[in-house]
């Protein structure tokens, strides 16, 4: 009798592809950890080990495209507490902005040296597959950038543009204590020129992964921010999210879009990534841009965090995030553009902050002594999943901006959909499980969450790494798996 030709067969769900308007009922066959099989009624006798979907949706793994593991604790707890997370809400593969400075590892110096330490760290931590998305702070990094790409596999790369005279958390004249570079060194819009030509050149030597690499900007501008951070803390009248956001105005962040896509233009790069677009502003100010620069490939960003909360969440200073959480139409907005297609995808920002850290006990209530950023990558599928269905979002549509279209910029051939020759990363969805959100059922070490008490409709019921069962029914299953994605992949 002949072996089973598959290792895996996932019976009965319906399969959600990026592509096409529909969701099909079928069979999922695994074999060597990628799709070799999607038809209805395969043979069970054919496989090695079957699971009963249940007539749950198959989504392809999520591919959050922005994380931060590492960066208010050490990497090595991070990679995997964080990945566990990661996990439950059926991400398979996690990509990371990392930096030299102050977090992260705390060193500065060229990143022929500090990479590596970094791929040590992580390895054969992580439970889901991983990258790094890495920022050239001077210009030896610069100069570096043809060996990231070539020796590790790094295809794109990351400017903070508010950093030259503003801090991570607000206001601050020890930028370059803060970004540890050098006194002959100045994080500014000349360096973030500088970058652009660097990359571009890096690009044109490597024709054959030039589709893929690419750049990617926190828009805000740190002058704006400034100013309006002395004027709002002087007013007593606004107070917690809504005087951060008030303080870090919607139109820093269209002025910083435009500043980033002139610089695109004259520096010929055309792979241009706009992160986490908070505001009706920013998200006018890059359609704007697209249109008078139409040979500029924009795409644009959005997290779940600033599709689910607004300035009145009863989170306050824990929902403290960069750019900031904006007023309900802000919100509307984002969404309508979502919906329209004219954001590309979704992403949790995920930066774990353990709440000792975040807000100490003595500074409740004060914003400005809240550090920046919070985790939400365990809630991203559900969360669009569930908000989205009552706005009319299909489920090919999410399957695109959660899966299929971050992996297509950033280099991952084989992820984002469930197709025969792709990785077998497939996140199995309960569309009509209630359930409320609450800190203590996440892996994470963050101890809150500003989603707590959040009722969601959706649940991520077991989430597949090519092919290998790493969550089931709230329980991460096995040791780390994840692999480093070393892009862009074949």
């Amino acid at each position: 009798m002949s072996s089973p030709e598959f290792d895996l067969l996932i019976k009965n769900v319906r399969v959600v592809r990026p592509h096409g308007n529909v969701v099909h009922e079928a069979d999922i066959a695994v074999r060597d950890q990628k799709i070799a099989l999607v038809a209805p009624a395969i043979d069970v006798a054919r496989a090695k080990a079957v699971h009963d979907g249940g007539g749950r949706l198959a989504f392809p793994g999520v591919v959050d495209a922005h994380m931060h593991s590492g960066i208010y604790s050490p990497l090595a707890e991070d990679a995997v507490t964080e990945s566990k997370a990661a996990a439950m809400g059926g991400v398979t593969s996690s990509l990371n902005y990392f930096r030299t400075g102050q977090y992260y590892l705390n060193k500065g110096g060229p990143y022929r040296k500090f990479f590596p330490e970094v791929l040590a760290i992580s390895k054969n931590r992580f439970h889901v597959d991983y990258g790094f998305h890495l920022a050239p702070m001077d210009r030896k990094h610069i100069e570096e950038l043809p060996m990231l790409i070539e020796k590790h596999g790094v295809a794109s790369f990351k400017i903070f543009m508010f950093y030259g005279s503003h801090g991570l958390h607000g206001a601050s004249n020890t930028q370059r204590d803060f970004l540890m570079i050098g006194d002959d060194e100045r994080y500014d819009v000349a360096h973030f020129e500088f970058i652009m030509r660097g990359l571009q050149a890096a690009r044109e030597a490597m024709p054959d992964k030039a589709r893929q690499i690419s750049l990617s900007l926190h828009c805000e501008t740190a002058e704006i921010m400034t100013a309006y951070t002395k004027i709002v803390e002087k007013d007593k009248s606004l107070k917690g999210l809504a005087a951060y956001s008030a303080s870090r105005p919607q139109h820093s962040e269209g002025l910083a879009v435009f500043t980033a896509a002139y610089l695109a233009n004259e520096t010929a790069l055309p792979n241009i990534n706009l992160l986490h677009l908070s505001s009706r502003k920013a998200v006018q100010a890059a359609m704007m841009m697209s249109e008078v620069f139409p040979h500029i490939d924009f795409k644009r960003e959005v997290t779940i965090g600033h599709l689910m909360l607004d300035i009145t969440s009863k989170a306050a200073e824990l929902a403290k995030v960069n750019p900031p959480i904006r007023p309900r139409e802000d919100v509307e907005f984002l969404w309508e553009a979502l919906l329209s297609g004219e954001l590309d995808w979704v992403v949790s920002d995920h930066a774990c902050c353990r709440q000792e850290l975040k807000i100490p006990r003595h500074y409740f209530g004060d914003i400005w002594m809240a550090k920046s950023g919070f985790g939400g990558t365990e809630y991203l599928l559900p969360a669009l999943v569930s908000e989205g269905t009552k706005r009319g979002m299909g489920y090919n549509h999410m399957a695109r901006v959660t899966s299929w279209n971050p992996a297509q910029r950033y280099g991952l051939n084989k992820k984002g959909d469930i197709a025969p020759g792709f990785d077998a990363d497939i996140a199995l969805v309960d569309p009509a499980h209630t359930w409320t959100i609450h800190a203590g059922d996440s892996p994470s070490t963050q101890g809150y969450t500003p989603f707590e008490g959040l009722e969601l409709s959706a649940r991520v019921d077991a989430t597949f790494l090519r092919g290998m069962k790493i969550f089931e029914d709230g329980q991460i299953l096995g040791k780390p798996r994840g692999q480093y994605l070393h892009r862009p992949t074949a």
